[in-house]
């Protein structure tokens, strides 16, 4: 007998073409109730249960390799984030060699926790779905099967009514109905035996995976807390180690500066001060009510201008301001400048300086209205005179020296 392919003769390809025609034939004759179809209502429940296993079981296990794909990426990322620390963390620092052992223990956790749920949930849901192909494969053989059972039965019992009865016809059609039912019969039973178990066995599934997933996620985040609570720790300690120094570093700056001004002070005595740079920005200020007013009364001008002229006032009122022996300061008195520079006031609420000027420094009003790089003062000459503050104003401080 000719072959038409791998172990398929011409023989076994043209029964298989009339067993489908057979069996499309009966389906049809069943639709249109022409013949009656043999049905279990039993069988229809476990296959939906069947169907609907199949649907769970391919979600959860789709989704737990989503999930493992995901613990993969954070270990990837949580690699790359450790790595750049390490290579941030310089080697005089701190806990170098613990933050280098943290980083390898971390990696290690990570590698750990994938490798768990990928042997302990993922395989376990990869065995539990191998089994529904099989399963599937005999569901739709039952179903053929049935059909062919069908078919026999109804041509044998239109053998037997026909009015012309062929025994020899009759035997045949009665031994391959026999054929078809034993067929039918043993798959039936194997799956009606089998998809119930199957079905049940589904609640173990779930437990497992949830439960193992459940477990390793408790061991994996106490480790990694463990490690996250060491790396705090170092980084408290770096940055206690960084305040100390900078401590330090304040102190020495602090006793360098006043060995700077006492070397400053004693150049100033012997040598004639540099020129210093320009005055500090500072925002436009509205003059206050005193400024407006003594700049808007000619009187008040001309009082100011006679002020001026008595800046040379004999030394004796100077000296008694300075060493408060008439027991009367201005309110705010901070210290004593000199101006080393002729200053010209640009705004209204500014103090004009001309060198040698003694500038007695007040605090502001408002400490929030203090520009960096400028002080507020009265002119010691006219408080020595007046006991007046209206005419204070602010001044560069670069432009005079504390005496």
């Amino acid at each position: 007998m000719a072959e038409t392919g791998k172990g398929v003769t011409a023989g076994k390809l043209a029964i298989n073409v009339q067993k489908r025609l057979t069996r499309a034939q009966e389906k049809v004759m069943q639709k249109l109730g022409k013949a009656d179809e043999t049905r279990d209502a039993a069988f229809e429940e476990m296959v939906a249960n069947f169907n609907k296993q199949t649907m769970e079981g391919t979600r959860l296990h789709k989704d737990l390799k989503a999930y493992l794909v995901a613990v993969k990426t954070m270990h990837d990322a949580s690699r790359r984030l450790q790595d750049c620390l390490a290579d941030m963390y310089e080697p005089e620092w701190f806990g170098k060699e613990e933050m280098d052992t943290l980083a390898e223990d971390t990696d290690t956790l990570w590698l750990d926790y994938h490798q768990s749920l990928t042997d302990k949930c993922l395989t376990s849901m990869d065995l539990y779905l191998a089994q529904f192909p099989d399963i599937k494969a005999r569901i739709a053989k039952r179903d053929r099967k049935m059909v062919d059972f069908d078919s026999a039965r109804h041509h044998f019992g239109s053998l037997q009514k026909g009015k012309k009865k062929d025994e020899a016809k009759i035997a045949k059609a009665e031994e391959d109905l026999g054929r078809a039912q034993k067929i039918f019969e043993e798959l039936n039973v194997e799956l009606q035996d089998e998809l119930p178990t199957l079905f049940d066995n589904r609640v173990g599934i779930y437990v497992t995976a949830f439960q193992g997933l459940a477990n390793h996620q408790e061991k994996f985040h106490k480790e990694i807390g463990k490690l996250s609570h060491n790396l705090n720790d170092i980084m408290t300690k770096l940055e206690e180690q960084r305040q100390l120094k900078k401590g330090g570093t304040a102190a020495e700056k602090t006793e360098e500066g006043a060995k700077s001004e006492e070397a400053n002070h004693s150049e100033s005595a012997s040598s004639p001060p540099k020129r210093p740079g320009p005055p500090p920005s500072r925002p436009q200020l509205t003059p206050s009510p005193d400024q407006r007013k003594l700049h808007n009364d000619p009187s008040e001008a001309e009082a100011e201008a006679s002020e001026l002229d008595t800046e040379t006032m004999s030394t004796s009122h100077q000296s008694a301001v300075a060493n408060g022996s008439e027991g009367e300061l201005p309110p705010g008195f901070l210290y004593k400048v000199k101006a080393i520079h002729d200053y010209t006031a640009t705004d209204n609420d500014e103090l004009e300086l001309k060198t040698g000027d003694m500038v007695l420094a007040l605090a502001f009003d408002n400490p929030d209205e203090q520009d960096d790089g400028w002080l507020m003062g009265v002119k010691e000459s006219h408080w020595a005179q007046n006991k007046d503050i209206s005419v204070k104003g602010v001044f560069p401080e670069n432009f005079t020296q504390k005496v």
